[in-house]
């Protein structure tokens, strides 16, 4: 079980910063974070001293607190960050030592998932494919909506029998009247980001697409669990190129299977997506925080600290957050500016 942790959730500024990502942060006002709470989703697949987290070198102490009974060793410090590839590379090379039959899941840890039975039903089919199949499955969401945040998995046979199908291809992020085609046509399913392989299919597909990688990582491991171990990531993990497994591996491999699923997914990519899973009042205003008030205001998101008091009044489809002393009123339909607004 491979969990990313280095993203910067720079889309939910102030809420979530550089120092303090949105994976470490209870987004969802519940008492845990995304971090938590996808620990929590896996921990009856699989039992925590089977658990790896790559995270940030920054981020260690948010993970040791957050995660007090997580063994230290597996959490692996990325020095500087390189998208997911070598991320993943990063995690398969270092089990490989200690489990070269090992069957994988690897996810983001700043997801958000509703129906937990169904979600683990899903990854247990997805391993039991894995485990005898030379191949990667990938887990597609069933599209509710033409959705253009997200990229989408072009399944080969929608009416298949078979839980598990060909990929045909992956599409980038469309504009919204290519995502009702692709609603429409009904074997289009957004790309989760969850990855299932068993560990000779992953390295195989890594040394054939990305063989510069692969060599990096066979310098890296040959120093795995021994005292040069972190003075050798350091040194050698910034020289990988800085590039997605989509890129290099997802799009150029002909064995990639997907898994449609439904269980209630979100990547809380944007304070849109957060907005429509959090419960919401008559006028659809949707609020985090112990102490608010709202009078005349409708379609509003108001996610401040608990010991904060906020009172609004006539606002009609704003973003309101508040944070270590960070304050962001935004309309909703402007959020694709927060990057800008906020100057990070």
């Amino acid at each position: 079980m491979v969990i990313m942790a280095g993203g910067i959730g720079s889309r939910f500024w102030p809420m979530s910063t550089a120092e303090y990502p949105k994976q470490f942060i209870d987004v969802m006002g519940v008492g845990k974070s995304l971090l938590q709470l996808t620990v929590e989703r896996f921990l009856p697949i699989c039992p925590i001293h089977h658990f790896w987290i790559v995270t940030s070198e920054k981020y260690v102490g948010l993970v040791k607190r957050q995660l007090p009974d997580f063994p230290e060793t597996h959490i692996l410090l990325e020095s500087e960050a390189r998208n997911t590839a070598p991320c993943i590379a990063y995690a398969c090379w270092k089990i490989k030592k200690q489990s070269p039959d090992a069957n994988i899941v690897v996810t983001p840890s700043d997801a958000f998932v509703l129906d937990t039975v169904e979600f683990r039903r899903i990854i247990d089919e997805a391993l039991n494919f894995t485990d005898c199949h030379q191949a990667i499955v990938t887990v597609g969401i069933k599209p509710s909506r033409p959705e253009t945040g997200y990229g989408y998995i072009c399944a080969s046979d929608a009416d298949n029998l078979s839980p598990i199908v060909k990929v045909e291809s992956f599409k980038e992020k469309p504009d919204l009247e290519t995502a009702q085609e692709y609603l429409d046509a009904g074997n289009f399913y957004w790309n989760a980001g969850i990855f299932v392989w068993n560990m000779e299919t992953i390295l195989m597909a890594l040394r054939t697409y990305t063989p510069n990688l692969a060599s990096i990582m066979d310098e890296i491991s040959a120093d795995f669990y021994t005292a040069e171990e972190a003075a050798t990531v350091k040194r050698l993990f910034p020289t990988c190129e800085k590039i997605s497994i989509d890129y290099a591996v997802m799009e150029k491999s002909k064995d990639i299977y997907t898994i449609p699923a439904d269980f209630g997914w979100s990547d809380l990519g944007t304070w849109g997506a957060l907005h429509g899973l959090l419960p919401k009042d008559e006028q659809q205003n949707a609020v985090v925080g112990r102490q608010i008030r709202l009078y005349d205001c409708k379609n509003c998101i108001v996610h401040v600290n608990d010991t904060r008091k906020v009172v609004l009044n006539g606002l009609d489809g704003y973003i309101v957050s508040e944070c270590d002393g960070k304050l962001l009123i935004c309309r909703l339909r402007e959020e694709q500016r927060i990057k800008e607004f906020s100057g990070d």
